[in-house]
């Protein structure tokens, strides 16, 4: 048969965010197109409304209707993707019927869970940490309650594709990839290409290609939605549910929009529909085998309507199959990947590359949300570093104290809440910032209530000695070091008095230096020199005064720098500025400061022996708000409509030089921004339609070239593209560590704490966009408060250096890892000494923590487990150790390489071991047991090579950029 087709194409988040394009296609079929017709329901974790709103108004229906619909049909099937629904459904809602139902379809494989985390999570403004965290939380419910684990993924609606999401996958032990948003142009080449829409991604350059390559599959135009459009009716095609009502579910059981029934009147119709949309997406794939996504956002909660209405439907057109030359099947993912994957064909390879920046059409480009909501994207990552940190002292306390004072399962509940609430933000809605205001309040307020909940874990671990109070200006302060590594930094401990003298747990005097707080409040900074050894906490008393030192002075070893001040300067002609500066330094870098618009000059390397001229200056875009005048940035576009102006009409300095720090404070005059040691950055309330970014300007000859961080795990060469329309928005990328400009000599670093949108838009130039508030008419954008008018304040964390083009890779590898996981400081504390924990340089250590999930390491074990019916008690003895080499093969001559380490040894600060296994990503399965599908490829075929050298004793050599996942067992007290 051959088809030639045309018509209209419309892309969507959910049903929002209209685009069209025309499309024409044809293909040649042999015979019958088999269709997998896929149910499914897609339910975001936030974004309009909240999870509370969303479990009431539609998503336990989904659950209940479907269990029940699936248990009266052996035909029929449904995936389920996004845990923390189908969590809350089963530990709330779900009755013994409805989850012995459960059981018996996960068993027939009717009911399929795929991707399996907590949500389906952001790729381009995520942290690594955060979403194996998700992935693992997720997995390990799923291993636990019914022994399966996921071997598919469904990442259909996050807004672009990042490379690092198919290695952790497949890592995961997952055989295949689906992914949906890539740039509109993009797809369409890829349809026309008929081969371009499957291929097997190799993300990794560094790899083994048989550790990380996946089979990865990109939905057409149509995404994950059933067709919309009918032409012989008014309402939506094949959502027979209609369209879900909030806040409360219609009494009589009837929704807006309810497609026509199938009927002998409509079937043909619903038939023909469905049938040219079949063809027509066949036409773009190389089997003839379809997969037909049936659903879209928030369907199936009256699954009995919508399977009542299908099952004809698919009866007819089977039975009329050899005219229309198509059948039809419900299917999961794995019955369809399996199809194709029995089908043989070799398939291209795609490599280290990614699908971002995300575009809907040429004016809307969807690189806004790397920047939207810049506190919550701070709060998450605050809130990941705090959860880790507890993690690990826990693991220390339980094995050392196994029935000490601080009760396991209150510790485990606690830290439980904040997996969950650090899981539940990473979904695509909710760290990128697009979601409706009180989503973000739920977002803030369960990442706050539980990590107040893990700071009294933190606080439990950490007892003062038992000693009566002491005097009112003594302070003791634990400073705990979150990684293994052996660190000497300096942390900044706020407090009320001028003056404050510091001692060690040896009673030593500790350097420091204390300043007024640049802060409105009456406070002081006290920065502290400490010195830690990996996991290590040590106990330091602060003896504070309200006598203050004298301005230039020291008392003891406390140094109280003396404040230099600049008046405002604006910024003046290029030939009047350079002649007055200002040096200040440190160990690594001179930088230079002119006193005539109290900006940076430049930067010397002091190790590298090079000078560059630098300049940072607050920029903005303004935004145009009414779409009758043009495009619109919004909380997730972002449209240049004119260049960036600069942001300040002056700029006041004040310089603290001192011998912890040199503090640089520079306030931008008109909305009030200030830079701190170049470090910290306070920005807003912003004016409306305001887009602000901090333009790093250099004379590094890059042509526009940067590169940037993929989750923190790679880094991503991006060279500037130019486009028809919109090609200032089209270049920016998400940083979520690190970004970097360089030319054959020099390397200048931007490490983040928080995610953020960059660019380069001229060569030598690294521009950061911090925060964003902007308001428009768009009636759907008003109609859900999508409009960001965000008032905040915000106060993200940026650290530079310009280095040698040797010397950077160790600095911004290890350097964002730290800026990341900076020593944690608990007010009152104690404790005694341990002994410190140390992985080589090039290793960091990932997780340590005691999941509680209980199941046997052995499958078969726990499934007879599971068919005993015992609920399982937590499991406070298996410790999730995860290591991973920061470099890239041929990075470093020496970093680059791999690495032996003896676990027994490197863990004995935390306990004697006794055992270690070898597992996936996410724990669940045993990696000698692991076996992924393979599939062709040409040219040539995956490498041969092992898996990563396997586990010996208690040896292991970890390769570049390896994740190497352990399950270790220590030796305590009755064992």
């Amino acid at each position: 048969m051959f088809l030639l087709t045309c018509g209209l194409h419309v892309k969507m988040k959910g049903l929002a965010f209209l685009t069209a394009f025309l499309w024409c296609s044809s293909a040649a079929q042999d015979g019958p197109i088999r269709a997998f017709v896929v149910p499914h329901s897609h339910m975001d974790v936030g974004w309009v409304y909240t999870v509370q709103e969303s479990m009431h108004a539609y998503a336990a229906n989904v659950y209940s209707s479907v269990t029940e619909e699936l248990s009266r049909d052996a035909r029929r099937r449904f995936i389920a993707v996004e845990q923390e629904f189908f969590r809350l459904w089963w530990e709330t809602a779900a009755t013994d019927t409805h989850q012995r139902q459960v059981r018996q379809l996960v068993k027939e494989g009717r009911l399929e869970f795929v991707l399996g985390g907590q949500v389906m999570h952001d790729e381009a403004v995520t942290d690594l940490d955060d979403q194996i965290l998700q992935l693992t939380e997720g997995h390990g419910f799923l291993y636990e309650t019914f022994g399966v684990r996921p071997r598919f993924s469904w990442h259909v609606d996050p807004f672009g594709a990042s490379a690092t999401t198919p290695v952790l996958f497949a890592l995961a032990g997952f055989h295949a990839h689906l992914i949906s948003r890539v740039d509109y142009d993009l797809k369409d080449s890829l349809q026309r290409d008929k081969a371009g829409l499957q291929f097997v991604w190799r993300g990794s350059p560094s790899l083994r290609d048989q550790q990380q390559e996946i089979f990865t599959h990109v939905m057409d135009q149509f995404s994950y939605c059933s067709p919309s459009h009918l032409a012989f009716s008014n309402s939506s095609g094949f959502y027979w549910n209609g369209v879900v009502v909030f806040p409360d579910p219609p009494a009589d059981g009837v929704y807006p929009n309810m497609s026509l029934p199938v009927t002998e009147a409509t079937v043909q119709a619903y038939a023909q529909t469905m049938v040219d949309n079949i063809k027509l997406r066949g036409a773009w794939f190389r089997t003839d085998h379809v997969l037909w996504p049936w659903g879209c956002d928030k369907q199936f909660y009256n699954a009995s309507v919508q399977f009542s209405n299908m099952d004809p439907l698919m009866d007819y057109i089977n039975h009329h199959s050899q005219e229309l030359g198509v059948t039809v099947q419900y299917a999961t993912l794995r019955e369809y990947f399996h199809a194709v994957h029995q089908s043989g064909l070799s398939w291209d390879v795609r490599g280290n590359e990614d699908f971002l920046p995300y575009s809907t059409e040429p004016n809307q480009a969807w690189t806004g949300f790397y920047a939207s909501r810049n506190v919550l994207k701070g709060l998450a990552r605050g809130a990941s570093s705090l959860l880790r940190a507890a993690e690990a002292l826990f693991v220390r306390y339980r094995v050392s104290l196994p029935d000490g004072p601080v009760a396991n399962d209150w510790a485990l509940a606690r830290l439980r809440a904040l997996r969950w609430a650090v899981s539940e933000v990473q979904h695509h809605d909710g760290i990128t910032g697009t979601e409706a205001p009180r989503v973000e309040q739920m977002y803030q307020q369960h990442l706050h209530q539980a990590a107040r909940g893990v700071e009294e874990v933190v606080a439990a671990l950490l007892p003062l000695p038992h000693r009566g109070p002491g005097p009112a200006t003594e302070q003791h302060v634990i400073v705990y070091n979150p990684l293994a590594w052996n660190i000497t930094t300096v942390v900044n401990v706020t407090v009320t008095f001028p003056m404050a003298t510091v001692f060690d747990d040896e009673g030593r005097p500790v350097a420091a230096q204390i300043q007024r707080s640049a802060q409105p409040a009456l406070t002081y900074d006290l920065f502290v020199v400490v010195t830690l050894g990996g996991l290590q906490h040590r106990k330091y008393l602060l003896r504070l005064s309200r006598t203050p030192c004298g301005p230039g002075s020291s008392c003891g070893a406390t140094y109280a720098p003396a404040g230099v001040r600049f008046e405002a300067r604006g910024p003046g002609p290029a030939q009047e500025t350079g002649r007055r500066l200002l040096p200040v330094l440190n160990d690594c870098h001179t930088l230079m400061f002119d006193q005539d618009t109290n900006l940076l000059h430049s930067i010397t390397d002091r190790l590298g022996n090079r000078t560059v001229l630098v300049s940072q200056e607050f920029w903005e875009y303004r935004a145009n708000g009414d779409v009758g005048a043009g495009p619109i940035s919004d909380n997730y576009v972002f449209t240049a409509v004119a260049p960036a102006v600069r942001a300040h009409r002056a700029v006041r300095m004040e310089i603290l030089p001192g011998r912890v720090v040199t503090e640089v404070r520079q306030t931008f005059y008109r909305w009030g921004a200030r830079t701190l040691a170049l470090q910290r950055y306070s920005l807003g309330p912003l004016e409306l339609n305001t887009e602000v970014v901090l333009r790093t300007a250099t004379a590094l000859r890059t042509n526009r070239t940067l590169v940037t961080d993929g989750n923190g795990y790679q880094m991503m060469r991006r060279e500037h593209r130019d486009f028809p329309n919109n090609t200032v928005a089209r270049n920016f990328y998400p940083m979520v560590r690190a970004a970097y400009i360089e030319d054959d000599r020099s390397r200048l670093v931007l490490l983040s704490e928080r995610a953020h949108g960059v660019s380069s838009q001229a060569s030598g130039q690294l521009e950061v966009m911090l925060h964003r508030r902007l308001w428009n008419n768009l009636p759907w954008n008003r109609d859900y408060n999508l409009t960001l008018n965000d008032s905040s304040l915000v106060q993200p964390v940026l650290w530079l250096a310009l280095s040698s083009l040797a010397a950077s890779p160790r600095l911004h590898q290890r350097g964002a890892v730290e800026l990341q996981n900076r020593p944690l400081v608990v007010a009152s504390g104690g404790g005694v000494p341990v002994r410190p924990v140390v992985l080589p340089p090039n290793l960091h250590l990932l997780s340590l923590s005691i999941p509680g999930w209980n199941y046997s390491s052995q499958h078969a074990c726990h499934l007879l487990h599971l068919d005993s019916g015992l609920r399982p008690q937590p499991d406070y003895e298996r410790v999730l150790m995860r290591i991973m080499h920061l470099f890239e093969e041929g990075e470093d001559p020496e970093f680059s390489k791999p690495v032996s380490v003896d676990l027994k040894e490197v863990l004995l600060g935390v306990g004697e071991v006794r055992a270690v296994e070898e597992r996936s990503l996410t724990g669940t399965w045993d990696v000698q047991e692991l076996d992924r599908w393979t599939w062709n490829t040409h040219p040539g075929s995956a490498d041969e090579g092992p898996c990563g050298p396997p586990l010996e004793g208690f040896n292991v050599t970890i390769a570049p950029k390896e994740i190497r996942t352990f399950f270790v067992h220590f030796r305590t007290s009755g064992l």
